[in-house]
């Protein structure tokens, strides 16, 4: 008689069982770092905007922009107006912008004769615990800032928003550089 070659059946299952083990182990990690990278991508999202908003305020002698869709425009962009000024990437630009999980805002504030003299720029996960868990801000002072857990949808453009979020060990604060 012939003995027949292969594997049996507790072999097969021990093997499964070793896979599902580190499958366990590797997924939080995996779920934790695609947080880590869209964090990291709005993070980097929101000082382009903001640097996008000074160099508007240089560029035009108007002030900020009112509108995070005044800071983009056309793509590709040929000629740079005040309502398109070129500045960031359309995906930026949209009328809801939304780019690595994370959702986007940006207006002008602090009115004087007719002049934005402020812009406040929000970013926040679209789908939280999932995409990102905390939300970004700035302003015109240049301080990026976080909070957790993020509000859905953002927490809105208004003048001192950013600006009055106050600093609580990992819960809100600036961000390093």
């Amino acid at each position: 008689m012939k003995k027949q070659k292969g594997f049996s059946l507790i072999e097969l299952l021990i093997v499964v069982a070793i896979i599902l083990i580190i499958a366990a182990i590797a997924i939080p990690n995996l779920l934790r770092s695609k947080i880590a990278a869209n964090e990291s991508s709005a993070v980097g999202s929101v000082r382009t905007i903001g640097t996008a908003e000074v160099t508007y305020s240089s560029s035009w002698g108007s002030g900020f922009a009112a509108t995070i869709q005044a800071l983009g425009g056309p793509s590709p962009c040929v000629v740079a107006t005040a309502g398109a000024a070129c500045l960031i990437d359309p995906l930026l630009s949209a009328a809801a912008p939304v780019k690595s999980g994370y959702g986007f805002d940006a207006a002008g504030t602090l009115a004087v004769n007719g002049v934005l003299n402020g812009f406040e720029v929000t970013a926040w996960p679209t789908t939280v615990q999932t995409t990102g868990v905390r939300a970004f801000c700035d302003d015109q002072t240049g301080v990026l800032k976080f909070f957790s857990p993020s509000p859905a949808g953002g927490m809105g453009v208004g003048a001192g928003t950013c600006a009055a979020i106050a600093t609580a060990a990992g819960v809100s604060g600036p961000v390093g550089n």
